[in-house]
């Protein structure tokens, strides 16, 4: 660790240009960048990493027409390596001019500032996080600060799910196996800028979906003998989910994320004046570190099919969600004690009093591809509180924005290294 890194520090927020910053985000937000149409805000990171002097700046498609893009700040030589990578993809903004018309906020991609906020779609999710480790970038060559080791960028489609076809992490699998060809090198050290309040999240849950298909036989009403009750046979299920779930949250707890367990998430059958013949469930299984997918996956399947005793109704179970594993995404967590995570939680808490905890993710997102597929430990640290992303309240506090900037900057410097 630099013996000078308070002097670090305050020679950085000397040497913000908070205008700067906050033009850089709004622009960001300004590009309307919905699953699917990740394109048009790459075309605005492409032009911002190029005029922050950026290196090695290449985009390929990861998909049709949905490119990634990446660049980097190579170092003079003799430090480590660290990425800063983030999704570039939204959710949807259905009903948000609706929900705000008349006022300021109706537009979601024109980022007004009030009250000290910048709102709009993405602000938090995660664009603030972006633009956070750009502008600590700048910040440091503005400080004239030149670093020994390499610091990289990486923005990557596809996280988000709300949209048809979409969320099934195609950014981050085409770019982590460009890494494990050799093509981009690998990092030391990630930082996944997913909204966290500045907190650092060295831990995640994992997770999976299922659905399931529950197929009786339809008969008259007045008839219901005839028949097999999809529905009856659903509640069986319900009932029995709900009691594995009680067992999954008594088996462990996890001091940074809670507990297991199993959320029904949805109830679709009947409609018609006849025995019910099909039914539907969905649901998801949140995992702890250490869990296995395949074998909670399995677990769920033997409750359901032991609450069921005709051999006449049909379950099928399916799994929608495969990220870095086929059936959803796995748990990651990493030793919080590290040298580097103690480094980014006391530059932050150095930045903004009171942030810079180290705490775990009450989410999903792709620290796994590093942590669990690369073996390189990763973290989730950015301004922006998860609590009203997705929402009609999407909005970043520009006080946190900006020191998130100051402390990404410190970190950067003590991590990477300095050239005097």
């Amino acid at each position: 660790m630099m013996k000078d890194a308070s002097n670090l520090a305050s020679r950085l927020r000397r040497s913000l240009d908070a205008d700067d910053a906050v033009a850089l985000l709004r622009g960001a937000i300004g590009r309307n960048s919905i699953t699917g149409n990740e394109a048009n805000f790459v075309a605005y990171l492409n032009e911002q990493m190029r005029a922050r002097a950026l290196t090695a700046i290449e985009t390929a498609d990861f998909l049709p027409g949905r490119p990634n893009i990446w660049g980097e700040r190579r170092g003079n030589g003799g430090g480590k390596r660290l990425l800063f990578i983030g999704h570039t993809d939204t959710v949807h903004v259905d009903g948000w001019a609706e929900h705000w018309a008349g006022t300021a906020h109706a537009d979601p991609f024109a980022a007004p500032v009030i009250d000290g906020q910048i709102w709009g779609r993405g602000a938090g999710d995660l664009k603030a996080g972006i633009c956070t480790a750009l502008a600590a970038l700048s910040l440091l060559d503005k400080a004239g600060i030149r670093l020994a080791g390499d610091v990289a960028f990486a923005f990557v489609g596809d996280e988000e799910s709300g949209q048809p076809g979409t969320g099934v992490s195609a950014g981050i699998k085409d770019y982590v196996a460009r890494i494990e060809a050799g093509a981009i090198p690998k990092p030391d050290f990630t930082v996944y800028v997913e909204p966290t309040q500045l907190s650092v999240y060295s831990a995640q849950i994992g997770f999976f979906i299922a659905d399931i298909t529950v197929t009786g036989k339809s008969a008259y009403f007045g008839v219901p003998e005839l028949g097999k009750d999809a529905l009856k046979a659903s509640h069986a299920i319900m009932s029995a989910l709900w009691n594995h779930s009680d067992a999954v949250a008594a088996r462990a707890e996890h001091d940074l994320i809670g507990r297991g367990f199993l959320l029904i998430t949805g109830l679709k059958g009947g409609g018609f004046i006849a025995v019910p013949e099909e039914c539907t469930l969905s649901l998801i299984r949140k995992l702890l570190p250490g869990e296995s997918l395949d074998t909670a996956a399995a677990e769920m399947e033997a409750v359901i099919h032991g609450a069921v005793s005709d051999p006449d109704i049909r379950i099928d179970i399916s799994y929608p969600a495969g990220r870095d594993h086929p059936l959803g995404g796995t748990a990651a967590e990493i030793d919080r004690h590290a040298p580097e995570v103690a480094m980014l939680s006391k530059a932050v808490a150095d930045a903004m009093q009171g942030r810079g905890v180290i705490e775990g993710a009450p989410f999903w997102s792709e620290s796994p591809f590093f942590v669990n597929q690369l073996g390189t430990p990763a973290v989730y640290c950015a301004p922006g509180d998860i609590r009203n992303c997705h929402t009609y309240e999407e909005r970043v506090d520009v006080e946190e924005y900006l020191a998130g900037i100051v402390a990404f900057a410190s970190f950067i410097a003590e991590y990477c290294g300095v050239i005097e």
